[in-house]
């Protein structure tokens, strides 16, 4: 397993971002939830036969662990940058479904910066997988 120094302070910003996120969602009332689960199923129908509060304790799980994986050393940064693009490539998915968020489908609105914020994640997350394809191995 390759560990480089470089790759500390986006796995910690990232991840600490993440975990605390997700720390707060792991008790959600009904009406957060339920908010929570509209905006999801908005860009993600397949998603509505879910209950919202179960989709919130799965949600809280999910970024409780991405956030996890990406603070704990041992975890492939290969591995923790692939989560990390996904979640948030599903994030900006969100934001883009989301009406009102955006100008012209790309530029947020002022309401929809909270939401535009995620393309750093995705940065981070694709730098981490450059860095890790394009790092030869030292023998």
């Amino acid at each position: 397993m390759a560990f480089a120094l470089r790759r500390i302070p986006p796995r910690v910003a990232a991840g600490a971002f993440i975990l605390n996120s997700g720390l707060g969602k792991s008790s959600l009332d009904a009406e957060t939830a339920a908010h929570l689960h509209a905006q999801a199923v908005r860009a993600f129908p397949q998603l509505k036969d879910i209950d919202p509060k179960e989709f919130g304790k799965l949600l809280s799980a999910a970024e409780i662990g991405l956030g996890g994986a990406l603070l704990l050393p041992f975890v492939p940064s290969g591995l923790a940058g692939l989560g990390l693009a996904g979640f948030s490539g599903a994030l900006l998915w969100m934001y883009h479904k989301t009406p009102g968020a955006t100008v012209d489908g790309v530029r947020p609105t002022p309401s929809g910066i909270g939401l535009a914020k995620d393309v750093f994640m995705l940065g981070i997350g694709l730098g981490l997988l450059v860095d890790v394809a394009t790092t030869r191995k030292r023998r």
